[in-house]
């Protein structure tokens, strides 16, 4: 293997923070589940595929950090629309304060490499 190749690091840290970018995709309007897909699975986007968003918006609603409403669409059937609640902005708010902290430090260590 050669160094610096392997992305599993990269696919970990996905992980753990791609719930706070639905979260944060979701605070500033609703919005049904294939376009939150579309929105973060871009060409080197959050989503490794459409098909995982939506076990991450079950395990938001179970936690109540997102809630939802189904209404009809003109371009076939009806959709489920997903709406951050007061709960869910807090977990976003308490992850952003962290992630700012965590994001300065790795940079301070990055920095001091160079």
């Amino acid at each position: 293997m050669i160094p610096g190749t392997d992305s599993n690091w990269e696919a970990q840290l996905r992980r753990g923070v791609v719930e706070y970018c639905v979260l944060a995709a979701l605070r500033s309007r609703e919005r049904y589940g294939f376009e939150l897909a579309r929105s973060l699975g871009a060409p080197g986007g959050l989503l490794m595929g459409e098909g995982t968003v939506y076990p991450l918006l079950a395990r938001l609603r179970q936690r109540r950090w997102v809630e939802t409403t189904w209404r009809e669409s003109e371009d076939g059937p009806p959709r489920r629309y997903y709406r951050l609640t007061d709960q869910g902005a807090l977990a976003l708010e308490a992850f952003e304060r962290g992630w700012r902290q965590f994001r300065s430090a790795v940079d301070r260590a990055l920095g001091e490499g160079g």
